[in-house]
């Protein structure tokens, strides 16, 4: 025999347990925010607040810190938006913070992202005629970056605009000649290929000559130096012939005229003298004269063109008609 089931107990049962079970989730869910306290900032932003709605997350740094709490028109400027922000208590809101509209993944979520806060930095506090203090914002990611497209565009735009400006029916004429000329240039060029390249084997055979030179400049400069010592030593033994032969010039005039103040004294000494001894001593200071001329004159060939001791005297140039 088959016991009655009692409904009526069964119903009140499911629904007992029902309420408590959405009231323990309820109370796990809001026990959080029950429990923390929160303070109130405001911010105004410029970009649109679409994707947002009251509740959306507010983190710092990435971290959940807070809920948005009201969405509304800034009082007498249309152009922004008042976001009221619910910031957990003890949250490190400094002076230099900033609050980010920013957009979570594919999903078009929005919610308000708060960087910067430096460590020295003071809190953030109300002014005298705010009622919250207010967060500093500034443009979003994709505003941003779609005033930086609109700014690319235009200059696209506006270049595009200058080239089409600038290549006229008559640059593209000159644009079209000058191609041809490049044309025939290149043309050419290949033409002469060869002759091109024996020009570059002769520059590269020449810049191997003028290295090798090069280096056997200081060796040359080591003999003209030592061509120049040997002209010094010359040029001073000469000199000291030189000087030696009018020394001995001096003597003999010297011993000349003492041999006139004694020849004066007797008539026959001056006889014998003036027949035998007067002539030799005149061609002996002939020959002291062209002498001294022929030195003279070797001094100063070697002082206009000191590479006659080197290279010896050059031959004399050939008149008209030899």
């Amino acid at each position: 025999m088959e016991e009655k089931v009692n409904f009526a107990v069964v119903g009140v049962f499911v629904l007992a347990l029902s309420a408590a079970l959405i009231g323990g989730v309820l109370w796990l869910s809001s026990s959080k925010s029950y429990r923390t306290s929160y303070d109130i900032y405001q911010t105004y932003m410029q970009d649109s607040v679409a994707g947002l709605n009251l509740s959306s997350p507010v983190r710092y740094r990435g971290v959940e810190v807070g809920r948005l709490r009201k969405i509304t028109l800034a009082p007498g400027n249309v152009e922004q938006v008042q976001l009221t922000l619910a910031i957990e208590h003890g949250i490190p809101v400094k002076v230099d913070t900033v609050a980010i509209l920013q957009v979570q993944g594919l999903t078009g979520i929005a919610y308000v992202e708060l960087t910067g806060g430096g460590r020295d930095s003071p809190p953030l506090r109300a002014q005298a005629n705010e009622s919250y203090p207010v967060i500093r914002s500034v443009p979003s990611l994709m505003t941003r970056l779609d005033s930086a497209v609109t700014t690319l565009l235009i200059n696209l735009n506006r270049t595009s605009e200058n080239l089409n400006a600038m290549l006229d029916e008559n640059n593209r004429r000159i644009v079209k000649s000058t191609l041809a000329d490049l044309a025939v240039l290149s043309r050419t060029l290949a033409a002469r290929s060869g002759t091109i390249d024996a020009s570059l084997a002769d520059a590269a055979h020449t810049l191997k000559n003028t290295s090798r030179l090069s280096d056997e400049l200081p060796q040359l400069a080591q003999r003209v130096q030592r061509s120049a010592d040997a002209f010094d030593r010359t040029s001073s033994e000469l000199a000291q012939r030189v000087q030696r032969s009018a020394d001995a010039f001096d003597r003999m005039s010297n011993k000349l005229a003492r041999a006139g103040e004694s020849a004066g004294s007797t008539l026959d000494s001056a006889q014998q003298f003036s027949s035998s001894t007067l002539p030799e001593v005149h061609q002996l200071v002939l020959e002291l004269r062209d002498l001294t001329a022929s030195l003279r004159r070797v001094s100063d060939q070697l002082e206009q063109n000191p590479g006659v001791l080197l290279r010896g005297k050059p031959p004399a140039k050939h008149g008209p008609g030899e």
